[in-house]
């Protein structure tokens, strides 16, 4: 299942449950875990993207390996809120890998989840270096932990 709406996919999880964050990039994937409370999001790794397969492949593992049971994935938004290119990408790809996992999947809004990554990574001092390495995972973390105040609330 494929949703915009946060309520229809907070009906399709039995608690407690550990929702996946992704952050997806054209070249990484973003990944972040949520605890089994539903109650905060924590960056795990960045996944180099090759090939869907392989892209594929690495999320189901970590999905199996984490008993996950539901998909937040960031919706690329142009400012205006209007849908572009890249949000038609992220919509194909969950399209494409519903059919290999049948985990629930949402979309949540991203618009300036990157530059909050940043920003945090800015103040907690990284290294340019550093933050290259970590900013997909912390952005999916930030995407995931918006999606999860939201259903705090439902």
């Amino acid at each position: 299942m494929i949703t915009d709406d946060i309520q229809e996919f907070a009906a399709t999880l039995s608690r407690p449950c550990a929702l996946m964050g992704l952050d997806l990039g054209t070249k990484t994937i973003g990944v972040a875990i949520s605890d089994l409370l539903l109650s905060s999001a924590t960056p795990i790794k960045t996944i180099k993207r090759t090939k869907f397969t392989a892209d594929a492949e690495a999320l189901i593992s970590l999905i199996k390996d984490r008993n996950i049971a539901g998909i937040v994935l960031g919706l690329p938004r142009n400012m205006d809120g209007s849908e572009g290119p890249r949000c038609q990408a992220t919509r194909a790809f969950a399209r494409n890998f519903e059919r290999l996992n049948p985990c629930p999947i949402t979309f949540w809004d991203e618009r300036l989840s990157t530059v909050a990554a940043e920003k945090a990574l800015l103040e907690a001092d990284t290294t340019r270096k550093r933050r290259s390495e970590v900013i997909d995972h912390v952005a999916a973390s930030y995407i995931l932990q918006g999606a999860l105040d939201r259903l705090r609330h439902i």
